[in-house]
């Protein structure tokens, strides 16, 4: 699995899904849009409906829940993890990002554009509110 990089202020959560269908980001966004998910609507990094039809469409399964992040090490192997969680007059906004765990080494696939490296490792400065589980 490799990460996706947005290409739009809010395309986290069509770049979370690209990353895990292993699809590029143009093909993800063109998905989205089919389904009427657009990276101009802030209501795909404030709710988890979108990500989750975006995610079927691909025929990718989640669990039905969100989970409290506890730690690193209770994560499953592949996750949508909410970081960067704040309140916006009430709403509650985060960015997504996808945590892997493979033969026992985990990362964290982050599409900010700004970053040097989208494969992250520096889990103390991270810091997720809650998680859906992806199944394989």
């Amino acid at each position: 699995m490799e990460a996706v990089i947005q290409e739009e202020t809010s395309g986290c959560g069509i770049a979370a899904s690209a990353a895990l269908a292993g699809v590029p980001y143009p093909d993800a966004k063109r998905m989205a849009n089919s389904l009427g998910i657009h990276a101009e609507d802030k209501a795909l990094w404030s709710d988890t409906r979108h990500v989750r039809t975006l995610l079927s469409a691909f025929q990718i399964s989640t669990s039905p829940v969100e989970t409290s992040f506890e730690s690193w090490e209770s994560l499953p192997d592949t996750a949508l993890l909410a970081i960067k969680w704040r309140l916006e007059e009430d709403r509650a906004f985060w960015h997504w990002v996808v945590f892997i765990r493979r033969d026992g080494d985990a990362c964290v696939l982050d599409s900010r554009k700004s970053l040097k490296s989208h494969v992250r490792q520096d889990f103390w400065r991270m810091k997720p509110k809650w998680y859906i589980e992806v199944f394989n």
